[in-house]
């Protein structure tokens, strides 16, 4: 029973069983090292950090107090005070000695045997000063040389002897508590090989065990299964597919008898699908072909309008001049106002086409996209519109992108719709134009606003349809077909154009541009005018 049970666990769950039991001696043995390695670390500190210190200052300390004997010794003999200096020199090393080794054994818990041999020798210094060197001192300073030598010569040396005893002690004690910990650490060294070379067993055992379970449950029932597959890729779709491994294997060898069930019931219908498809694309090169000739067609009629129509209205337009120049005033009124009616409509018919023809070469007649400063073009139309300005007008811009699209093409987006904002301004109120810009993540939003008559929001869909009046001939000039084509170069050019009816005075026009990658917004500001 046990054994089904476990035979049915799934891959997922026998990897995160071994991943467990693997997880769990790591994290012992990592427990275990980290203990061992704050021992190993403790020891080390106990002998590089302060045994070793304190044995090198122990030995400087007994060079002090030598330098002190001797320098008590050269006094007594020529009661010169020169010849007292080591002894001074002696005490401040002394001092300075015992207060380090002191240090040391307050930053660690090392043995306290250590600190009674410090006091030990720190009393035998005193005993030595308060017993010996003083009393030479005084003897010498207040009776002179001779009473010190007599001194020296009568005293006995058992008082520096255990002194220096008291000091090859200490060093003694100091050597054996370096030795422990030297040995302690070697011991925890050892440990910590033993304790890498566990992990590393297990993690070898593991990734064996893995492998082998790998290779049981995932590599020979993959192989089976992609061999079946093949047979079935290549025609027999009457084969049962089948898996032994994993109860993942298994599910995704039903999951992929299913699609070869599916695959086999559909077959035909893929074909017909197939015969179709084949007959839709043979319909659809046929209209690629008449859209072709319709193409063709229509280049052939801009040729036409643009020669064969253009000539004979151009003689139309000539000849009512010619009437109208020879003339005037010598026929009656009516007579006079027909011819002008007759020069005005062929004008206008000269103007009308010359529009259209525009309107249709956009995006027919291309010179490829570039980069284009729009900061560049605004300069250009400023230029253009200088006279239609007038001395009080005002072209602003600020903040305007590069953007990729064809420069003249955008020169007249501009030239038509701050013409615009110049033609349709109030009466007596000088016209402003502010061109601006601004960054909606894969495109450029700009605006063209100005200060005239504006338009009513009925309207909105109305101003970009082509040859689309608002007005009388007899208010503003033109044809009707700016916006139009303001309309038709915004999407060329991939954007859209809309009319913002939210502002309260005047026109406010926003299109888009798709966003040049790599190029930043140039900070620009620039003002055209009084």
């Amino acid at each position: 029973m046990n054994l089904l049970r476990v035979s049915a666990w799934t891959l997922r769950g026998r990897v995160l069983a071994l991943c467990v039991t693997v997880g769990l001696l790591l994290a012992g043995l990592g427990v275990v090292a980290a203990l061992t390695a704050a021992g190993n670390s403790r020891q080390l500190d106990d002998v590089v950090s302060r045994a070793t210190p304190m044995r090198a200052a122990g030995e400087r300390l007994s060079t002090a107090v030598l330098n002190q004997e001797t320098g008590i010794r050269g006094y007594a003999i020529t009661g010169r005070e020169v010849n007292l200096q080591p002894y001074r020199d002696g005490i401040a090393d002394e001092q300075e000695i015992t207060a380090q080794i002191d240090g040391y054994l307050r930053s660690g818990p090392l043995d306290d045997t250590i600190r009674a041999d410090l006091a030990h020798v720190r009393q035998r210094i005193d005993a030595w000063h308060r017993n010996v060197a003083e009393p030479i001192v005084d003897a010498v300073r207040t009776q002179g040389p001779e009473a010190g030598q007599a001194l020296v010569e009568a005293g006995s040396t058992a008082e520096f002897d255990a002194l220096r005893s008291s000091i090859q002690k200490m060093q003694t004690d100091i050597g054996v508590l370096r030795d422990r910990s030297a040995a302690q650490a070697k011991e925890t060294s050892r440990r910590m090989v033993a304790i890498q070379i566990a992990a590393a067993a297990i993690i070898v055992i593991a990734g064996v065990a893995l492998l082998l379970l790998l290779d049981r449950m995932v590599s020979r029932p993959v192989t089976d299964l992609a061999t079946q597959v093949r047979e079935v890729a290549d025609g027999d779709f009457d084969k049962h597919i089948t898996s032994s491994g994993s109860p993942e294997l298994r599910e995704l060898a039903d999951n992929v008898d299913g699609m070869r069930r599916q695959i086999a019931a559909e077959l035909t219908e893929v074909r017909e699908a197939r015969r179709q498809i084949e007959w839709v694309n043979e319909q659809l090169k046929i209209q690629a072909e008449e859209l072709t000739r319709s193409n063709r067609d229509l280049e052939q009629f801009a040729y036409v309008a643009s020669h064969d129509l253009q000539e004979p209205l151009r003689k139309v337009a000539s000849f009512c001049q010619l009437l109208q120049r020879r003339y005037a005033g010598q026929l009656d009124e009516r007579a006079d106002q027909y011819i002008a009616f007759a020069v005005d409509g062929a004008q206008r018919m000269q103007r009308l086409i010359n529009d259209l023809l525009a309107f249709s070469r956009i995006g027919r007649l291309t010179a490829g996209f570039t980069d284009v400063d729009l900061d560049r073009v605004l300069t250009e139309v400023r230029s253009q519109l200088e006279v239609r300005t007038g001395e009080d007008g005002r072209i602003t811009w600020t903040d305007l992108p590069t953007v990729e699209g064809e420069e003249p093409l955008l020169t007249t987006l501009f030239v038509n719709l701050i013409g615009n904002s110049l033609k349709f301004r109030r009466p007596d109120v000088p016209p402003v134009v502010t061109v601006t810009a601004e960054r909606d993540e894969e495109e450029w939003r700009i605006n063209v606003r100005d200060n005239g008559i504006g338009i009513e929001a009925e309207f909105a869909d109305k101003v970009f349809v082509i040859f689309q009046r608002l007005h009388g001939r007899d208010a503003y000039e033109g044809t009707g077909i700016g916006l139009a084509i303001v309309k038709k170069i915004v999407e060329y050019h991939g954007g859209r154009i809309w009319l913002d009816l939210d502002v309260t005075e005047g026109t406010s026009i926003w299109f888009t541009l798709p966003l040049v990658a790599g190029i930043p917004v140039q900070e620009k500001l620039k003002e055209v005018g009084a």
